[in-house]
């Protein structure tokens, strides 16, 4: 074959870790790259910012399991993606970022463009790699894929000096890892196995409470099979959200923060909580000290790090989430085999209980209200979209209404930068999924704050076509900065105001692209189902009630059970969401 550049035995290593797609922006660092990749038949897509780089990665990873490619200069090039690469680390998302540098031989010198890269991104990433050679970038390819995707999955990045992409080399390619799963690690033994059924048995009111690592894992079915089995009711972290279907009678949904009455009511009087891949985060349990105080606890994690640094637990079973449950329902069919009922009948008095708290507080809004709710928008979008349509969400009120009342019904079907919160995820995100499926339907539900972070990506739409739906659900605010001014603050609203923005609808019409402004309630049904009616790129802007919060609420500080819920409305003779549905 000859000598090759850097740059052709890169392209080459990335076809042999069967990329399909990479997201970027050219820059000087990263020319000699971007000159390769004009003949090689590799599909880039190239976006308006780096950080939509970054987050498009990582909503095409989250949809697919697999690792997502961005790919920006140096210097600043580099420096926008670390936000997203700092989502993706929190949600433990696999992203591999290739990142352009000066000449090695100026490195250090405050070069044109220079920046640490390496230095930046170690808290940032995963791992990363400094390429010092073009015949070490196969080997510092393979490496980073694999590191991307094993134990706990997370984002890698891979600096890449301009010198060392023009530089020629021999190619010596690694044999390929293959598609097998990815490698995790074990720790857990069989007599722990034994004691978690034992738990498991012994208890009256359990709880299952799943979080990310069950989709990372790919351990939905054995999750669903050891409900079954054990008639436990599970819920979900905002990261666990179409792990298991919302409409089973078993599913309780999201809980903590915004948690509907029921589900934070039932981890508070559970006897047996079982964490299958879910890190207790602050938002989950709210005040330590009274998360699941009466329940003995399990934890399934495959990172041992994880274990017992927010919350004590009773057991730990470090290892693949899959593997575990897949182990704990062997263990549980044999019990059963031998006449120990997996599912006592005081299991069905628990669930009947949790129905009783549902009826008390249902999860609800005043649907009678003139204004256009943006629940009711929502759940329209939910009644209306595919059932396998990709739901990509930013972070804010709008957030927690999708996570509260669109319905899932499969895994890997919900986008959401949960860790790290980062606002203007939603819209790239979409794209990512949209280009991992591009016959799917992708629903990018935004608030007009995060949506303006992130709008010029339109371009990147209207130029490859990308058919994602985008939902502006728009109050004219920072919504849950304005609530939390509201509730906690002594309605000291300060520096919310987002009353001066583009009419969307128009903007989107300016890059080419169809747009429509909904502002009745009576006009929802038809805009959703003419919005989902193609696959076309579309935007519809709603025109929310401004003054809608979210409940219920945990205050900060607060334990779940001190969870404030929203008075029922006053109800009046009109026409129901119902009779507009049926239209």
């Amino acid at each position: 074959m000859g000598k090759l550049t850097g740059s052709e035995i890169l392209l080459e290593s990335l076809h042999r870790q069967n990329v399909e797609v990479i997201f970027g922006l050219p820059g000087g660092a990263v020319l000699p790259l971007y000159d390769a990749l004009y003949s090689a038949g590799v599909r880039h897509l190239l976006v308006r910012h780096e950080q939509a780089a970054a987050f498009a990665a990582d909503g095409y990873a989250r949809a697919t399991g697999k690792p997502g490619v961005l790919l920006v200069t140096s210097g600043p090039g580099a420096t926008n993606v670390m936000t997203g690469l700092t989502s993706a680390l929190m949600d433990s998302i696999p992203v591999v970022a290739l990142t352009g540098q000066v000449p090695a031989s100026m490195i250090g010198k405050d070069g044109f463009q220079e920046a640490d890269t390496i230095g930046i991104s170690l808290p940032c990433t995963k791992q990363n790699f400094a390429a010092k050679s073009a015949a070490e970038i196969p080997s510092i390819i393979q490496r980073a894929f694999r590191a991307a995707v094993s134990g706990r999955p997370g984002p890698v990045l891979v600096d890449l000096p301009k010198s060392v992409l023009m530089e020629k080399s021999e190619a010596c390619y690694p044999p390929s890892s293959g598609s097998g799963r990815p490698e995790r690690i074990r720790e857990w033994r069989d007599d722990e196995i034994e004691r978690a059924a034992d738990m498991i048995l012994e208890s009256r009111s359990a709880v299952l409470y799943v979080g990310g690592g069950v989709v990372h894992s790919e351990g939905w079915d054995a999750l669903a099979a050891l409900a079954e089995l054990t008639q436990i009711p599970v819920t979900t972290t905002l990261m666990g959200l179409g792990a298991f279907p919302s409409r089973d009678p078993l599913s309780l949904g999201m809980l903590g923060m915004h948690g509907s009455y029921a589900t934070n009511t039932a981890i508070c009087k559970c006897d047996l909580l079982i964490a299958v891949g879910a890190r207790f985060d602050d938002r989950v349990t709210g005040r330590v000290n009274g998360f699941a105080s009466e329940a003995r606890k399990i934890q399934i994690d495959v990172d041992p790090s994880e274990v017992n640094k927010n919350v004590r637990v009773d057991l730990a079973l470090v290892g693949d989430a899959r593997e575990a449950l897949e182990a704990l329902l062997d263990e549980l069919r044999r019990r059963a085999a031998q006449g120990q009922s997996p599912a006592p009948p005081c299991r069905r008095e628990w669930l009947r209980l949790i129905e009783a708290w549902r009826a008390e507080h249902p999860l609800t809004y005043d649907k009678y209200a003139h204004t256009v709710k943006p629940q009711f928008v929502i759940e329209t979008l939910s009644r209306y979209a595919d059932e396998d349509a990709i739901v990509s969400v930013d972070v804010g009120q709008h957030q927690m209404w999708a996570a509260q009342f669109f319905d899932f019904y499969t895994p890997r079907t919900w986008l959401s930068s949960s860790g790290l919160g980062a606002m203007g995820y939603g819209f790239p995100a979409a794209m990512g999924a949209q280009l991992a499926f591009p016959d799917r339907q992708v629903i990018a539900i935004v608030g007009d704050g995060g949506f303006q972070m992130t709008l010029n990506d339109l371009a990147t739409v209207a130029q490859y076509h990308v058919p994602v739906k985008i939902a502006v659900i728009n109050n004219r605010a920072l919504g849950m900065v304005r609530q939390w001014q509201e509730i906690f603050f002594e309605k000291r609203y300060c520096d919310i105001d987002l009353n001066f923005a583009p009419d969307f609808a128009k903007l989107a019409e300016s890059y080419g692209l169809r747009g429509m402004r909904v502002e009745h309630r009576t006009d929802v049904v038809d805009a959703v189902r003419d919005f989902l009616g193609d696959r076309e790129p579309c935007l519809v802007d709603f025109w929310v009630d401004p003054a809608e919060n979210v409940y219920p609420i945990v205050p900060p500080g607060a334990s779940l059970a001190e969870m404030v819920v929203e008075p029922p409305p006053v109800l009046v003779e009109e026409e129901s969401l119902d009779d507009l549905w049926a239209v």
